[in-house]
């Protein structure tokens, strides 16, 4: 699978998932635009190590679930690569409180809504106009097993991501006729910086679950992120796929 010459934004890509999702693309040849928020000193740090096995990148900062600041990110990210972008892959979060419905609050939902709803509202509609004269793109939302899962003291975070699956059907549904395919991933447990330090043993209960009987990797999850990206998915859309080692069945 290449993407050579595509324009890649992934949203929230100067640490974890993000960042392994961008250095798959940057293997595949496609021109990167690394998203950050505040941490520029991370942005760099994934723009080098791309740039240093011989793939294209750039920073651009952005908070993405701010209107102004999308249009800014879309118009300066076509500038630097003279195109428009193709592939749009809606990453970014935020802070993840578990709160009992006691301590849970309408502005914790909206909290986890702007991220998971309002970003990828925002980005897809300032870059679909040049999917559609195009008629190509891809647009790939991150969402999560615990749509499946509906776990306990998490009601908020659970919502949000489980508005992605009827966002990804309706998008699909009337961008389809323009050669735009839209999906989502769902991963499982997949330990990234924010976690700390999580091993195999000390997931345990998590673990035991799992058909596969281990966590996930960010790499998994970048694999099915660039698979759907690519050529060779062409036909797929409207999907929503668990990474998950078996974790959850369907959506």
């Amino acid at each position: 699978m290449t993407l050579t010459n595509k324009v890649v934004l992934v949203t929230g890509s100067s640490k974890g998932l993000g960042k392994c999702i961008a250095q798959k693309f940057a293997k595949m040849g496609g021109k990167v635009i690394v998203n950050y928020a505040n941490n520029a000193e991370n942005a760099n740090r994934v723009v080098e190590e791309i740039k240093n096995e011989g793939g294209e990148a750039i920073k651009l900062q952005a908070d993405v679930t701010d209107e102004a600041d999308v249009q800014k990110l879309v118009r300066n990210a076509e500038h630097a690569f003279s195109q428009p972008i193709d592939i749009l892959v809606n990453n970014a979060t935020g802070p993840q409180p578990e709160l009992s419905l006691e301590e849970v609050t309408w502005e914790d939902y909206l909290d986890q809504l702007h991220f998971s709803v309002k970003s990828p509202l925002l980005l897809t509609k300032e870059v679909m106009g040049s999917m559609k004269e195009n008629q190509w793109g891809r647009i790939i939302n991150i969402g999560s097993e615990v749509v499946g899962l509906g776990n306990s003291h998490f009601s908020n975070y659970v919502t949000a991501k489980s508005s992605v699956i009827g966002m990804t059907r309706s998008w699909a549904n009337e961008l389809g006729e323009y050669g735009i395919t839209v999906n989502a991933v769902h991963p499982g447990f997949t330990p990234v910086e924010r976690h700390g330090e999580v091993t195999e043993e000390s997931a345990r209960d998590y673990v035991d679950q799992v058909p596969m009987k281990r966590l996930g990797k960010p790499e998994d999850i970048a694999s099915m992120v660039a698979y759907l990206a690519s050529e060779e998915a062409s036909f797929i859309t409207g999907q929503n796929m668990n990474v998950n080692g078996g974790n959850t069945f369907g959506s």
